[in-house]
This record gives structure tokens, C-alpha cells and sequence, in this order.
């Protein structure tokens, strides 16, 4: 799998992604101290909100960030996009408002939504061969996942010498050096492709690309099923571990490291089994999991034994359904439609998000856990089966067929399987 770091540029690229993940796992800490300062007793109520904020941020903003930067040079955008996030970061120490927060945060995750999809696009354009892409974002998986398990660990570390608000200020170090990483590295620019519409077909053009493909309405159909497995963890731990089950504030970091080995190991083993079976294959069978474990919560989950194995379970179904996306999106687009597609499936998969972490934590709240297990459980079993039925079982990379040149409206015959909104169903593609 490192075996990708030898190309210098994906090399430079990752470390941007790894400092850059450090920077954000400080302020995540250091957020938490923040609002407990400023609102005491209601920094849950603080935190929520700045969780909804983050989220809202991040599917109004993606979209129309790629429309406006995505024809400009990449390597400039994704520099200034950075620098942006150093000065909100930098910022965020002298708050002392709640108001000032929420300003902060929405501006931070702007940043956040403009920076992600873009910089995911390039990657593609870096390391063309599927195989090595493969690698690259089971690497960039790994990365996630060893930042969730490990800054809580560095910032204890940090505020055994410095004080929360200096976490900030590690933050802001981490985005300026993912800026200087991409500094050093020479991106290609895509020829813009022309456009007729107007601002909202141009803004929109990614998401309807989406829709418009079959693997990537199943695809969005996974988010789903997977947005409410991982949200019963991220949303349930403290209340279930500490209440629940009477245990102490060490154990709820104990099984969200469950969860995060879990999707850790998942994701080491990701290449091989791609390797070995179709993207559809490996992922329908990561959403039956989820479906499977989700159910079991409703039994198990009562045990600390079994819930460690169950959170476990949730991680490595969550990173296998979830880690492929980004192979699906590489061939549904050309280069040129990429950062719109990317933007598209960031801002999907976060609306799925914002849709089922709220919705766990009212039923495990206002009802029980198990009525939590249920329900999620429900809406999971709901994703895989419209993941099952949207993305068909032949599913070529490339297809021969025909579609309406956008620069002058005449036919032009392709054999590559690039579905654009020309292209609304599958049916008619195939040959």
C-alpha cells in the first residue's frame, strides 16, 4: 500500500492530507474546551450546534465552491483555500462569544468543502492507474482513521504543557503546512469545459451528474446505510457506555477505539479484496453487515464484551462500504467533471449525515437505545436494498454509446462510459 509514496508528488500530497488531519483532530479537542469555557453546563448544546453548522457548511458549500473555483488553477485555489483555514484558526483562540464560534466554525468547514473535493479530484489526475489509485485511498482511509484514535492521545499530550486555546494555534500550523506541501507540488489545469447555462445549471451540473449514473445513485444509497450505522456510535457512545451500561468516561474512548480499529483494519485489507472482487461485490456486502450488526445491537449491545465487537463490526463495515466510493466517482466522470462530481458526493454523503445524527440522538433520547437500534437499523437495511436495486449488476467501466457534445450540440460517438446529465437512463447506454 505505501508503495504509492514513492511518486513524489502523491507523496507531498499525503503529507499535506496528514498534517492537515492532525491540525483538524487538535481542534475537535480544543472545540470541546472552548465551549465548555464560554457556555459551562450547555457546551453540548454548543457543540451540537457547531456539529449542525459544520455539516450545513458542508453540503450548501461544496457545490458551489467547485462551480466557481474548479476552472482556476488547482494548486493556487487549494493553497489559498488553506491560508484561509490558518486565518480562522488562528482566530478561534481570541473568541469569547458563543455567537463569534458558531461565525468561526461555519467559515472553518466553508473552507473545509471548498478545499476536500478538489483536492480529492486531483488525486486522480496524480495517480492514473487504478491500481495504485486504490492504494492511495486506502492510504488516505488509514490516515483518517489513525488521526481519530490518535489526536485525542497528542492533544492530551499538548495540554499537559500548553493551554486549549494554543491547540488553535496547532491547528493553524497544520493547515500552513498543507499549504506548503501542495506548494510543492506541480498540478495539472484542466482545460474548463464550456458552458451555456447559467450560474444554477452550472452549479448543479455535478449533482445531477450524480443522479444521472446508476452506481452512483447506489452509491448514495450506501451514505445512507452507512450515515446511520456510524452515526449510532458517534452519536450514542458517551450516553449509552457512561448510562447504559454504568461504566466510566475511559471506556467511552475504549469503544470509539473499537470503532476505529475495526474500520483501521478494514481498510488494510480493502486492495486485496478489490483486488479480488468488483467494487459492487465488496461494498453491498459492507451495507449487509451494517444491517446485520445494527439488528444484533438490539440483543447485544447491553454487554460490554459485545458492544466492543459490535462498534468494531460498524467501523470495518462503514470503511469497506464507503473507501471504494471514490473509485466509482473516478469513472464516472472525465477530468474535467471530476471536481464537480466530488463536490456532488461530498456534499450527498454529508446531508445523509446531517439527516441521521440528529434523528440518533432524539430516539436514544426521547425512547431507548434499543428503539435507536431499531430504527437505524431500519433506515440502513432501507440503504442497502436501494443500493442493491439502483446500481446494476453489469456495470462496465466503459460502455459504447452516444451523447450531445456540450460545445456544439451534435452527436459524437465515444467508448468511454462517461455518463453527464444527457445520460438519464442506463437503459438507453447500452449497446
Amino acid at each position: 500500500m505505501i508503495s504509492v509514496l514513492r511518486d513524489p508528488r502523491y507523496r507531498n500530497l499525503f503529507g499535506a492530507q496528514v498534517v492537515a488531519l492532525t491540525g483538524t483532530g487538535l481542534a475537535t479537542v480544543a472545540l470541546g474546551l472552548l465551549a465548555y469555557d464560554l457556555a459551562g453546563g450547555e457546551a453540548g448544546a454548543v457543540l451540537g450546534t457547531a456539529l449542525a453548522i459544520k455539516m450545513i457548511a458542508y453540503v450548501t458549500v461544496a457545490p458551489i465552491a467547485t462551480a466557481l473555483l474548479g476552472a482556476l488553477p488547482r494548486r493556487a485555489v487549494l493553497v489559498a483555500l488553506d491560508l484561509a483555514r490558518v486565518a480562522v484558526a488562528a482566530t478561534l483562540p481570541w473568541v469569547d462569544e458563543v455567537w463569534q464560534v458558531y461565525v468561526l466554525i461555519f467559515l472553518l468547514q466553508a473552507g473545509s468543502a471548498a478545499f476536500t473535493p478538489l483536492f480529492q479530484a486531483t488525486i486522480p489526475d496524480v495517480l492514473p492507474d487504478e491500481r495504485e489509485y486504490t492504494r492511495a485511498i486506502t492510504l488516505s482511509r488509514t490516515a483518517y482513521d489513525l488521526e481519530s484514535l490518535l489526536s485525542p492521545a497528542l492533544a492530551a499530550a499538548a495540554l499537559a504543557v500548553f493551554s486549549f486555546h494554543q491547540l488553535f494555534l496547532g491547528t493553524a500550523l497544520g493547515f500552513a503546512a498543507s499549504a506548503l506541501l501542495v506548494t510543492s507540488v506541480v498540478l495539472p489545469r484542466p482545460k474548463p469545459l464550456p458552458r451555456k447555462g447559467g450560474w444554477y445549471d452550472n452549479t448543479t451540473r455535478g449533482i445531477r451528474i450524480y443522479l444521472a449514473t446508476p452506481r452512483l445513485r447506489g452509491l448514495l444509497a450506501v451514505h445512507l446505510a452507512a450515515a446511520a450505522a456510524g452515526s449510532m456510535v458517534f452519536v450514542n457512545t458517551v450516553a449509552h457506555v457512561r448510562d447504559g451500561l454504568g461504566r466510566d468516561a475511559s471506556d467511552v474512548a475504549i469503544a470509539l477505539a473499537a470503532n476505529g480499529l475495526g474500520s483501521l483494519t478494514a481498510a488494510l485489507m480493502l486492495p486485496r479484496l478489490l483486488d479480488r472482487f468488483t467494487d459492487r461485490v465488496v461494498v453491498l456486502r459492507a451495507a449487509a453487515v451494517l444491517v446485520a450488526v445494527l439488528f444484533a445491537g438490539t440483543v447485544f449491545a447491553g454487554h460490554w464484551p459485545t458492544l466492543l465487537v459490535l462498534w468494531a463490526l460498524i467501523g470495518a463495515g462503514c470503511s469497506l462500504a464507503l473507501t471504494p466510493g471514490a473509485r466509482l466517482l473516478r469513472r464516472s466522470a472525465d477530468p474535467l467533471d471530476r471536481p464537480a462530481l466530488f463536490a456532488a458526493d461530498f456534499a450527498l454523503s454529508h446531508a445523509c449525515w446531517l439527516l441521521c445524527y440528529p434523528l440518533a440522538g432524539w430516539l436514544a433520547t426521547s425512547a431507548n437505545i434499543t428503539t435507536a437500534f431499531v430504527v437505524l437499523g431500519a433506515i440502513t437495511a432501507v440503504g442497502a436494498v436501494g443500493a442493491l436495486r439502483l446500481w446494476p449488476t453489469h456495470d462496465p467501466e466503459v460502455v459504447e454509446h452516444e451523447h450531445r457534445d456540450p460545445t456544439g450540440g451534435v452527436w459524437t460517438h465515444s467508448h468511454e462510459f462517461r455518463i453527464n446529465e444527457d445520460h438519464a437512463r442506463w437503459p438507453e447506454l447500452k449497446r
